[in-house]
Formats: structure tokens, C-alpha cells, sequence
């Protein structure tokens, strides 16, 4: 430690070799001074990252392709989005019709699915009407609010 650097400058100049060189811990003692500084803990070594990020950015990039291709597709339809997280299921139980198929109609009000919640099966009405094109989830499948669930195409 340098005598001309304040004790601010030394601790913060300590601070940056721990952060610099992912040190764990560094204990100082001197002249009945002592400065203990914690890092961060110690972290797995990262994964090699030669060929993975062009597979992941590329793989994002496809996904979001494809996801603006069925938006401009879509883009008349109506969206009729889950109002909960919690599991989609198309029928009150797996023995029952489902609520709703492509082809018919929906009216507002009508059911069109349960999403399963903390063990509480709620069931999902239309706020639009119209025929139904597109069911979006799969039966089972977990949901987040404002999810796409199924498309209608207006009436």
C-alpha cells in the first residue's frame, strides 16, 4: 500500500484486484490495520463458447423469422389470450369434447378452454367472436398470461 494514497484510494484499489482476478476472498494485515474483502464465490468455469453462440444466435434469429412470418400471416385474426399462468387444456376433463375446433364458431362468453391454476380449473370464456383457425397450445401445455390461445378470424 502506498503511504501517499488515501485509505478510500486503498480499498478501492484492493476492491478492483478482487473483482480483476476473481478472487474469492483477500485478508490484509498491517500495521494493526486489517481489511477483509469478500468476492464473489467462486463460479463453475464457463461452457467453451467457440461453435455455441453462432448455433443459439442463429437458432434466435430462425425462431424470430418464423415468428414475425405466422404474425404477418395472422395479422386479421383476432388472438384470444390467456387471462392466467396455469395449464391450458382444451376440455373439462379427458373424457369430454373439447370446448372449441378450428371451424366453429365462437361467440363472447362462450368457453373456450380451462387453464389449471394452483390446483383450480378455471374455465376460460371468448371476448370475441368469430370462427375459430388456429389452437395455438397443446393440451397440457403451461401458459403465461396474455399467451396466444387460440385465433378467430372475425365474423
Amino acid at each position: 500500500m502506498a503511504k501517499t494514497e488515501s485509505p478510500t484510494e486503498t480499498v478501492r484499489r484492493l476492491v478492483e484486484l478482487v473483482v480483476e482476478h476473481n478472487l474469492a476472498e483477500l485478508d490484509i494485515e498491517r500495521d494493526g490495520l486489517r481489511i477483509n474483502i469478500k468476492g464473489l464465490a467462486p463460479q463453475a468455469a464457463p461452457l467453451p463458447t467457440v461453435i455455441a453462440p453462432k448455433v443459439v444466435v442463429a437458432a434466435a434469429a430462425h425462431a424470430v423469422a418464423v415468428d414475425d412470418q405466422k404474425a404477418a400471416a395472422r395479422g386479421h385474426l383476432i388472438p384470444l389470450e390467456s387471462p392466467m399462468v396455469g395449464v391450458f387444456f382444451r376440455a373439462a376433463s379427458p373424457d369430454d369434447a373439447p370446448f372449441v375446433n378450428v371451424g366453429d364458431i365462437v361467440r363472447p362468453g362462450q368457453s373456450i378452454c380451462m387453464i389449471e391454476a394452483m390446483k383450480v380449473f378455471n374455465e376460460v370464456p371468448a371476448e370475441h367472436a368469430g370462427r375459430v383457425v388456429d389452437i395455438v397450445v397443446d393440451n397440457g401445455k403451461l401458459v403465461h398470461q396474455g399467451d396466444p390461445l387460440i385465433y378467430l378470424e372475425p365474423l
